[in-house]
């Protein structure tokens, strides 16, 4: 059984890439950027651009900072309702992986006007207010554009207290990883568009990636919590190595520990994965070292592109239980320790 899709036009059919699979390839984006001009950084930008965080942070006052954060894409899946909660909740977790509180939102919507029904489009936009009202933040504002493709997200503001930003490069060694969501968006969405994905396969897709990373605002307040990120569209090997070269350390995953959706393992052996996980590989492959024989199937799922992925968490193995208990309290069951941070150079060791 197939899972369900607009009758009229199937989404997936107009976008060349959908989700977080739509990035440009890391190594690709560092040439494009590696030529960007300076320019001077007010000392009220507290993080920028310079670590690859998941949003930029403003400081407002003593007792506020602006999280500042933009996230769109193609369609992942073909029910305009779904499509629009998946990218309204992927644009949100930026702000979560800050350890910040979302307070508003603006729409980015591009459509093909003469393509999809106004019905669709408006549908899709429903979507993402509904996982907006779930967050509680409106939606204040937005732009328009007639496009080839259909792209829709979202500008997302939050706020935070200066001294409790999570950024992405204050892991220390001997920090314990944990991962708040289990891997395989990218297979399950692979197996979608050749029409290989069951209506059980596609409920997990659903709730996993319309699930808000919610504990990152509480996980902010824990002082044995060092650095926070989301894994999105370079997957787990690509932001567990922005975490180890931001903090000039290395990461280490235990890859048996690693959560996965189920049935993606299967799925990936028969060839459901996305193009985006070899060029995440030809990016960042170099700078991680693999077990002898790790599989072909298993590197796949290393470097699978998350839509909506999970909170990874570098924190004090003092605080781990206190982390998983966050977890749990806001309906992560499967949250787990995935891995440690070890002195090194910027290097992913996977054991």
């Amino acid at each position: 059984m197939n899972a369900p899709h607009d009758k009229a036009v199937r989404l997936t059919s107009l976008s060349h890439g959908g989700g977080c699979g739509c990035k440009i390839a890391p190594g690709v984006l560092s040439e494009i950027l590696k030529n960007s001009s300076g320019f001077p950084v007010p000392k009220e930008l507290l993080v920028g651009i310079e670590t690859s965080d998941d949003a930029a942070v403003y400081r407002l006052n003593d007792e506020q900072a602006l999280i500042a954060t933009t996230d769109f894409f193609m369609p992942i899946v073909d029910d305009p309702y779904d499509f629009g909660r998946i990218a309204a909740t992927n644009a949100i977790s930026d702000v979560y992986a800050m350890g910040g509180r979302p307070i508003m939102a603006l729409a980015l919507v591009g459509m093909p006007i003469n393509v999809l029904p106004l019905d669709t489009i408006g549908r899709i936009l429903k979507g993402g207010e509904s996982i907006c009202a779930e967050a509680g933040i409106p939606i204040a504002g937005g732009h328009t554009i007639d496009s080839v493709e259909p792209i829709y997200g979202l500008v997302v503001m939050g706020l935070v207290h200066p001294s409790k930003i999570k950024r992405n490069a204050d892991a220390q060694p001997g920090d314990v990883l944990v991962l708040g969501k289990p891997l395989g968006v990218g297979v399950l969405s692979a197996a979608l568009k050749k029409d290989a994905l069951s209506a059980e396969g596609y409920a997990q897709m659903i709730a996993t990636t319309t699930k808000l990373n919610t504990p990152g605002i509480e996980l902010a307040n824990l002082a044995g919590v060092h650095a926070l990120t989301d894994i999105t569209g370079f997957g787990l090997a690509g932001h567990s190595l922005e975490l180890a070269r931001g903090a000039k350390c290395s990461a280490q995953i235990e890859w048996a520990r690693v959560p996965l959706l189920s049935g993606v393992r299967e799925l990936a052996a028969k060839g459901m994965v996305t193009g985006a996980s070899g060029r995440n590989w030809a990016s960042y492959g170099a700078e991680v070292t693999l077990p002898p024989g790790f599989a072909d199937v298993d590197r796949a799922l290393l470097t699978d592109p998350q839509t909506s992925g999970g909170l990874l968490v570098s924190c004090s193995p003092a605080a781990v239980d206190e982390v998983l208990g966050v977890f749990r309290r806001h309906g992560f069951a499967q949250a787990v320790v995935v891995g440690s941070v070890v002195d090194g150079a910027g290097r992913l060791i996977v054991n």
